[in-house]
């Protein structure tokens, strides 16, 4: 499966950070990049349940390629979530289906860095996703 022009771009940046002081300093500038998300979508509705940060996650279908947009608080997850974007966006179901978080956030050099809360909290946020995509 290809990967997103989002996904391709944030894998050669982080690829070619060197060490993890560049890529904590790369995390915090993707979370910055995420689209602030309407007040009116921080509804209990849009939580997702399963992450010990509140994170609010809203889905929109465009001729069968799923965009989802979130919201969190907590600085370091807005960049995992953002990162998390950059992968699944504009995928159709299927291939939302088919995404491995744990070796995206391995390719991008982040998975040592993912608490076991941290971890379950963005496996909460894909599975989120593909609830919603099979609705």
């Amino acid at each position: 499966m290809s990967l997103p022009e989002d996904a391709s771009t944030a894998l050669q940046v982080f690829q070619e950070a060197a060490g993890w002081e560049q890529r904590a300093r790369l995390l915090m500038q993707w979370g910055e990049r995420l689209p602030a998300l309407d007040h009116s979508a921080k509804v209990e509705a849009n939580r997702v349940h399963g992450c010990e940060s509140q994170v609010w996650l809203v889905a929109s279908l465009d001729q069968g390629r799923w965009q989802f947009a979130a919201a969190t608080d907590a600085r370091l997850i807005r960049g995992l979530v953002a990162l998390l974007l950059a992968r699944v966006n504009g995928l159709s179901a299927q291939e939302l289906r088919e995404v491995d978080l744990a070796d995206w956030f391995n390719q991008l050099g982040l998975s040592r860095q993912l608490s076991p809360s941290r971890a379950n909290g963005l496996n909460a946020v894909l599975q989120r996703m593909g609830e919603l995509a099979s609705v």
